[in-house]
């Protein structure tokens, strides 16, 4: 459990640095400047972050159970 706690730290963390914007979002966000561009970019990661957070929830409680079984 601690090796998946780990991954899972590290995986996030590294993310933080990735930039979530299609082209055409990237060149709308760089005409706005350097603030708006992170902020739309956090934005873009933080709607993500939520689905992904659901199903990794969901995923973990089915693993628990097959594996009490």
């Amino acid at each position: 459990m601690k090796k998946i706690l780990q991954i899972l730290v590290v995986v996030l963390l590294g993310s933080l640095q990735t930039m979530a914007q299609c082209s055409l979002c990237t060149k709308t966000a760089q005409q706005l400047g350097e603030g708006p561009a992170k902020g739309l970019n956090n934005g873009i990661l933080y709607l993500a972050l939520t689905p992904l957070l659901i199903i990794g929830i969901l995923g973990f409680r089915y693993w628990r159970s097959t594996r009490q079984s």
